[in-house]
Formats: structure tokens, C-alpha cells, sequence
């Protein structure tokens, strides 16, 4: 079960974005390590797996400025 923060009780637009954006660039740091990882290896597996990994990376940072694109000036409570 997911944990929201709340303002006097409720659930509130920026406090959920600012849950979401941390969670965004946790699963593009943790990519990041997995391609780091998978590159240490002397095979052509996981050579790509590699790349694979960094692709994903790249796309949770797109997906963190698009979602921050999106939500800009929309977060008042």
C-alpha cells in the first residue's frame, strides 16, 4: 500500500508530483547502475543488456521533464 503525504489531512497535487519525481529519477539512477553493471561483464550479452539498461535510463529522465513540463504551474493545492 502506497504512503501519501497529506496537508491537514488531504492529499495534495504538489505534494504527489514531488512523490513522483523522486520515484522518476530513483528508477533512472538505479537503470543507470544496472547498464554500469551489466557494462563491468566481458560478454556480448551483456553488452547489450547494457545499452538496454541505459536506454531505459534516458527514457525515465524524458519522462521526468516531460511530467514536469506538464505539471508546470499546475500544482497550486
Amino acid at each position: 500500500m502506497a504512503k501519501y503525504e497529506t496537508t491537514a489531512g488531504q492529499v495534495t497535487r504538489s505534494d504527489t508530483f514531488a512523490q513522483l519525481n523522486e520515484h522518476l529519477i530513483r528508477c533512472q539512477e538505479l537503470c543507470a547502475v544496472m547498464a554500469h553493471l551489466h557494462n563491468l561483464q566481458d560478454n556480448h550479452m551483456d553488452s547489450l543488456l547494457s545499452k538496454g539498461w541505459l536506454g531505459m535510463s534516458e527514457l525515465f529522465k524524458r519522462m521526468q521533464h516531460e511530467v514536469i513540463e506538464m505539471t508546470k504551474g499546475k500544482l497550486q493545492s
